[in-house]
C-alpha cells in the first residue's frame, strides 16, 4: 500500500513537471495526451490526478499564485494604499503576460460561478481585495470599483498583448493608460449613451447642427 502511494506521488510530480513545460510552450491549450506521453503514463493517470484542464492549470500555477498572495500581504503594510494596490496589480499584469495560460485560468472564473476557495481566482481575490478596500477608504479609488473589475482589466490586458512583439512593454503601457484614464487632465468625461434617463442630453454635431 505504501509502495502504491509512493508511485502515485512520483507520478504526480512527474506529470506536474511535464505539464509546467507544456503549458510554458503552448499555454492553456497544452495537450493532456501529450503530457501523458511525455511523462510516460496513461491519459487515465493524468486525469486521475487532474480531472479537468482547469485543475491541471491551477496546479501548474500554484506556487506563483502563492507568491502573488504573499506580495499582497507585504504590500498591505505600505503607507500609501493607492501605491500598494497599483504595485500589486502591476505585478499581476506582468505575471499574467509572462506566464502563458495564467490569464486563461483566471478568465475561467466569472463572478456568476461559485469557485472553490482553493482555486486560483479565489486566492487572488482574497489577497487583493484588502488592498482595494484600503484604497477605496483612502478615497484613491472610486467606491463602485470591484475586485472583479480589476481582475477583468488585468486579464484583458494580458490576453490582448500576449502575441505582441514585446508583450510586457505593451501590457505595462496599457496598464498605465487604464490607471491614468484617457483624459487625465479633463476630469471624468461624459460617455455617449451613459446619460441618466431623467436628464437626457442631445449631442451636437461639430458644425453646430443638433
Amino acid at each position: 500500500m505504501t509502495g502504491q502511494r509512493s508511485d502515485a506521488r512520483r507520478n504526480y510530480q512527474r506529470i506536474l513537471a511535464v505539464a509546467e513545460a507544456e503549458v510554458a510552450a503552448h499555454g492553456a491549450e497544452a495537450s493532456q495526451e501529450q503530457i501523458a506521453r511525455t511523462a510516460g503514463v496513461g491519459s487515465a493517470t493524468v486525469r486521475r490526478h487532474f480531472p479537468t484542464r482547469r485543475a491541471l492549470l491551477e496546479a501548474v500555477f500554484q506556487e506563483r499564485i502563492e507568491g502573488l498572495c504573499e506580495r499582497a500581504h507585504r504590500l498591505s503594510t505600505t503607507e500609501d494604499g493607492r501605491t500598494a494596490l497599483l504595485e500589486w496589480l502591476h505585478a499581476l499584469v506582468l505575471y499574467a503576460v509572462s506566464a502563458r495560460g495564467f490569464a486563461h485560468i483566471l478568465s475561467y472564473e466569472p463572478p456568476t460561478e461559485d469557485p472553490s476557495p482553493n482555486s486560483c481566482g479565489s486566492k487572488i481575490e482574497a489577497a487583493g481585495t484588502p488592498l482595494l478596500e484600503r484604497a477605496i477608504r483612502d478615497k484613491a479609488v472610486a467606491p463602485h470599483v470591484t475586485f472583479h473589475d480589476l481582475l477583468t482589466l488585468s486579464v484583458g490586458i494580458a490576453l490582448a498583448t500576449e502575441h505582441h512583439e514585446d508583450p510586457a512593454t505593451q501590457a505595462v503601457r496599457l496598464f498605465h493608460l487604464a490607471v491614468e484614464g484617457l483624459s487625465p487632465e479633463q476630469g471624468t468625461a461624459r460617455v455617449p449613451g451613459n446619460s441618466s434617463p431623467s436628464t437626457p442630453q442631445t449631442e451636437r454635431l461639430p458644425n453646430g447642427h443638433g
